[in-house]
């Protein structure tokens, strides 16, 4: 969840960038085409038309919104007595910087003695103008608008997906505890039975006895596995929580835990296919946590597979990890890829889809295998911390049924 809301973070960061330059682009596009429509058509009809009559220009931006802006306060002040205007004009004409100073002198009003009409005549003056002001702001008004609304969906598309990103935490994590609940009651349920059995003698054979002794001490450890497994997916979940990454040996790393299993494999017959070369494999990891992903998936293999069953195991480098997906370059030698191969029992494809969440695992596993479920999300939240992908292959062309594969970028 919290590597998911990073991601949205970033796209909404690389939204809003994109949506920025793309209004700064139209802007200067727009405001270079008002100044040519300006200069070449609009200008030169109002200099005709009105008699606008030039009587300073020096340099200047040339800005159209200061032009407009200032004939538009030249315009009103016309509605002045004619002496005041003058000054007017002139303190407008200072104060805009000097580099034009405009008067309107059309001949319409020669002999004109209306005010009435001379107002109206002002009037449609000052409506032109602010016309003219109004076009030189609608690229403007039309950016805001634009923004606005293309962030506002943009916010609410997030806020949906985070809604339904939570609802469906949430009813992952109620699944989740139903689970939890289940896998603990059921070895409560045999110890508290046993114990009571033995507490008021109705057991008195001593073989028996024995029996549900090692049966209370069976599920016990049970209990505890399942505790353990589950306060580590916690640990992992949990904000404050750190890997302590070095650079170590990979190759190194997966000899040190097929060591430590080596008893199981040989209690249940299990034939090892090592493939590990000599060669150094570099990387920057938390051995113990990436140790952990590596005998969650062996202890699964041990699990869930009968006696007699043939394991491979194999590191390389160069190798394109099969089912890939974008968070993973695939080019040639950047690429660490661990293969755990069994050749026992296949995985149906409602499993195979949820198989990395917590308790994902068939209904018979639950009575029969005692596997809880957390083992393989654990590996799989593990090496996503790492920068990786654990990945499952259901078809194997080299005689093995199914494959974990740990593709991890070189670092």
């Amino acid at each position: 969840m919290e590597v998911q809301n990073v991601v949205r973070t970033k796209d909404l960061k690389w939204f809003l960038i994109k949506r920025f330059l793309f209004i700064m682009m139209f802007i200067f596009i727009s405001e270079e085409l008002l100044n040519m429509v300006y200069r070449l058509w609009i200008g030169p009809f109002l200099i005709e038309t009105l008699h606008i009559r030039q009587l300073s220009v020096t340099t200047g931006d040339g800005s159209v919104m200061l032009l407009a802006l200032q004939m538009l306060l030249l315009s009103v002040s016309a509605f002045l007595p004619k002496a005041i205007a003058g000054w007017v004009q002139a303190i407008i004409g200072k104060n805009m910087g000097g580099w034009l100073h405009v008067d309107i002198d059309s001949p319409i009003l020669d002999g004109v003695t209306n005010r009435g009409m001379i107002k109206l005549y002002y009037a449609s003056v000052i409506i032109i103008f602010l016309v003219l002001l109004l076009l030189t702001l609608f690229p403007y008004l039309v950016s805001a608008y634009w923004y606005y609304r293309a962030v506002s969906k943009k916010v609410y598309e997030l806020l949906l997906a985070e809604k339904s990103q939570k609802e469906a935490y949430d009813k992952q994590r109620n699944l989740m505890l139903s689970d939890i609940a289940h896998d603990i009651k059921t070895p409560i349920t045999t110890i508290c039975g046993y114990a009571r059995a033995i507490s008021d003698n109705v057991v008195s054979d001593e073989e028996k006895k024995q029996e549900y002794l090692q049966s209370i001490y069976t599920k016990s450890m049970r209990m505890d596995e399942l505790i353990n497994l589950l306060l580590e997916y916690v640990q992992l979940d949990s904000s404050g929580f750190e890997l302590h990454k070095e650079k170590a040996d990979l190759g190194e790393m997966l000899r040190e835990n097929i060591a430590l299993m080596y008893s199981d494999f040989e209690e249940n017959n299990m034939k090892l296919e090592i493939d590990i070369p000599e060669q150094k494999f570099p990387y920057e990891m938390d051995k113990i946590q990436m140790g952990r992903a590596v005998v969650n998936i062996l202890t699964n293999a041990v699990k869930y597979n009968g006696k007699g069953t043939k394991l491979s195991i194999s590191l390389c480098a160069d190798m394109n990890p099969s089912g890939s997906d974008d968070n993973i370059d695939t080019t040639k030698d950047n690429i660490y890829q661990i293969r755990i191969a069994d050749d026992g029992a296949s995985i149906d494809e409602t499993l195979a889809e949820h198989i990395f969440e917590p308790f994902s695992r068939g209904d018979s596993s639950r009575n029969s295998s005692g596997g809880s479920g957390l083992g393989l999300s654990i590996s799989s939240k593990i090496v996503q911390m790492h920068g990786g992908k654990l990945l499952l292959e259901r078809k194997c062309e080299d005689g093995y049924v199914k494959a974990f594969l740990i593709s991890l970028k070189r670092n």
